[in-house]
């Protein structure tokens, strides 16, 4: 364990050098609020409520939910990996005395933990400059489920993406994978809009899939909505973990006879 926290610190550290990367994952949550901020400033209009959202509750919303997506910073597992393999510099994570799942987990949430300072103080910023009057839970339990459920999630995409990522020991190029990953997290995770707003139907399937929990049921539990969810929530992000950690296990074992990279 003591090997990945020195991961997890030199990945933090190494953060001071890319000065403009992180003010740029700062002001990429103050545009999104301001597109949040314009858009539903005219869908709302005159009404005080829309799928029983108020105004404030959904710039509240959108706030936490941005916070998230920027916290996960797993899409460079996936790109790090592939051009690794391709230029034969993988060998070097096939000879430390390290799981490579896990040295690229620590990495990323070291990356993740330096860039969550900034990010909440321009949040903080956020809701002084569009007065937004931020609506949290104060239910102990709903805020503890939705911390996990957050980490779980994390945890999830970076297992995904080294999945992902992987599959360059097979296959030539993976941006065709990538490139749906992105399409589709994007819309069913709940970043471009709350999944709630979209018909009853596709909701349901959703919660079959790791990606409602990911993004949007965390932001919904911490404005103080969907409570009741929140217990299932966990079980279920807990389960497509495990599974992801199974498999990716499995993947990689049957797949790294194939590599003849040289170098480290």
């Amino acid at each position: 364990m003591r090997k990945y926290c020195e991961i997890f610190k030199i990945s933090f550290k190494s953060q001071l050098v890319w000065r403009f990367d992180v003010a740029m994952s700062a002001l990429s949550v103050f545009v999104k609020i301001l597109f949040a901020f314009i858009l539903w400033g005219a869908i709302f209009g005159q009404k005080d409520t829309v799928s029983g959202f108020t105004f404030s509750s959904m710039l509240s919303y959108y706030l936490v939910s941005s916070l998230l997506s920027q916290l996960d910073l797993s899409g460079k597992i996936s790109s790090e990996i592939s051009g690794r393999i391709r230029d034969g510099t993988f060998s070097k994570f096939m000879v430390i005395p390290a799981n490579t799942r896990a040295y690229f987990l620590a990495q990323t949430f070291g990356s993740a933990s330096f860039y969550l300072i900034f990010d909440l103080l321009m949040a903080g910023m956020c809701v002084v400059a569009f007065q937004i009057r931020f609506s949290l839970t104060t239910d102990f339990v709903t805020i503890l489920c939705a911390i996990c459920m957050i980490v779980l999630g994390l945890i999830f995409m970076a297992q995904l993406n080294y999945f992902l990522g992987i599959l360059v020991l097979k296959f030539q190029d993976i941006s065709l994978f990538l490139m749906i990953k992105d399409n589709i997290v994007a819309l069913i995770t709940g970043t471009m809009i709350p999944l709630t707003l979209l018909p009853a139907h596709f909701i349901s399937a959703m919660r079959i899939f790791p990606f409602y929990y990911v993004t949007y049921l965390p932001s919904m539990l911490l404005i103080g909505r969907n409570s009741g969810e929140a217990l299932v929530g966990l079980m279920v992000i807990f389960i497509w973990v495990s599974i992801f950690l199974i498999l990716n296990k499995l993947t990689y074992n049957q797949l790294r006879v194939r590599y003849d990279g040289v170098g480290i």
